[in-house]
C-alpha cells in the first residue's frame, strides 16, 4: 500500500485570487509562476473560455514543505461553520501572557488584511489559548 506524501487543501469561495492573496500574506505564501509559455497569470485567464476565467487560483509555501492551497469559485456562499478549519501556529512553545501577546499582534496584522477577530478561549489546563478569526469570505481559522 502506498503511502500519501503530499496533500492540497482547498477552498471553495466566490474570489479565489482575492482569498488566495489572503492567505498568501496569512502564511507567507507564494503564487506559482504560470504555465510554461506565458508570462502571467493574467495571460492564462484571458486564454480561458469566459465561464472559467478567474474560477480558480493557488497558493505554495515557497520552502516546499506546507500543502499548496487551492481556491475555486462556487456559487454558493458560506453558509455555516467549517467542518475542517486552519490553524495557524503563531504562539508554538509558548504559553500564559506570552502567548497570548503572540496571539494578539498576528490578530493585529490580520485584521488590516480583512481577517475577522473572533472568540478568543483561554487557555484550561488541557488546551493553550488560541484566538478564533475568519478570513475575508468568512472561513474559521485559529490562531494557535
Amino acid at each position: 500500500m502506498a503511502s500519501i506524501k503530499q496533500f492540497q487543501v482547498t477552498f471553495d469561495c466566490a474570489e479565489p485570487e482575492r482569498v488566495a492573496r489572503f492567505w498568501c500574506e496569512v502564511l507567507g505564501y507564494v503564487v506559482p509562476p504560470p504555465p510554461e509559455g506565458l508570462a502571467s497569470w493574467d495571460d492564462f485567464n484571458r486564454s480561458l473560455p469566459p465561464e472559467q476565467q478567474g474560477a480558480a487560483f493557488a497558493c505554495v509555501d515557497p520552502s516546499g514543505v506546507g500543502p499548496r492551497l487551492f481556491f475555486q469559485r462556487v456559487p454558493e456562499g458560506k453558509v455555516v461553520k467549517n467542518r475542517l478549519h486552519l490553524d495557524v501556529r503563531v504562539g508554538t512553545g509558548l504559553v500564559g501572557e506570552e502567548r497570548l501577546a503572540a496571539l494578539e499582534a498576528e490578530c493585529a496584522r490580520l485584521v488590516p488584511l480583512g481577517a475577522v477577530r473572533g472568540r478568543l478561549l483561554l487557555a484550561d489546563g488541557v488546551n493553550e489559548s488560541c484566538l478564533g478569526m475568519q478570513d475575508i469570505e468568512g472561513n474559521e481559522f485559529c490562531l494557535d
